[in-house]
């Protein structure tokens, strides 16, 4: 049994990092972030080899990147699929489609919530950073700070959006939207 855990944990893992990879693509071509950056660079690099053959049978709709994204939901139904195979469970592929997608929506959760903590460790440790990283997690997360910003504005020099935003992405994470399986 435990070597059946472990073998979960590993698929889990390596699964969950590409699939994070492909969910950073899609958010960073969504938020219009730096495409020269190094790191945008890297995610390019290694998500182009699937998600290049599929635009050419996918089109974009709007400024949504459909090929990473339907490969992204694609990935996750296959880790949702082995996961509940080897756990025994029964599989359906309207279940699976639902928990597929539940599982997208808290990793993209989770990838905002990771960026604010970017930027908040980043505003203690180097303030002004101009780090690709910083930037990123600044391009990524300013869409969601900027109306918030706009209407508590900073106070003391405190920014108390990064604060509210990530209270909001808790709350919908843990209590409005329900776990996933894997």
């Amino acid at each position: 049994m435990q070597l059946m855990e472990a073998l979960i944990f590993l698929i889990r893992t390596i699964a969950g990092l590409y699939i994070a990879i492909l969910l950073l693509r899609l958010l960073f071509q969504l938020v219009k972030a730096d495409f020269y950056n190094p790191i945008s660079q890297a995610i390019v690099r290694m998500t182009s080899p699937l998600v290049i053959p599929l635009r050419r049978v996918i089109p974009a709709i709007g400024r949504i990147d459909t090929a990473t994204l339907l490969l992204a939901i694609a990935f996750q139904m296959l880790l949702v699929f082995v996961v509940l195979l080897l756990r025994g469970f029964p599989v359906s592929p309207l279940g699976l489609l639902y928990w597929a997608m539940l599982g997208l929506i808290h990793n993209i959760l989770d990838i905002f919530t990771f960026a604010l903590f970017i930027l908040v460790i980043l505003s203690w440790v180097a303030p002004y950073s101009r780090s690709p990283v910083a930037l990123l997690a600044f391009q990524l997360t300013e869409p969601l700070l900027l109306p918030i910003r706009g209407k508590i504005p900073p106070v003391g020099g405190l920014d108390f959006s990064v604060m509210i935003v990530m209270l909001a992405l808790y709350i919908l994470g843990n209590f409005i939207i329900p776990g996933a399986p894997v």
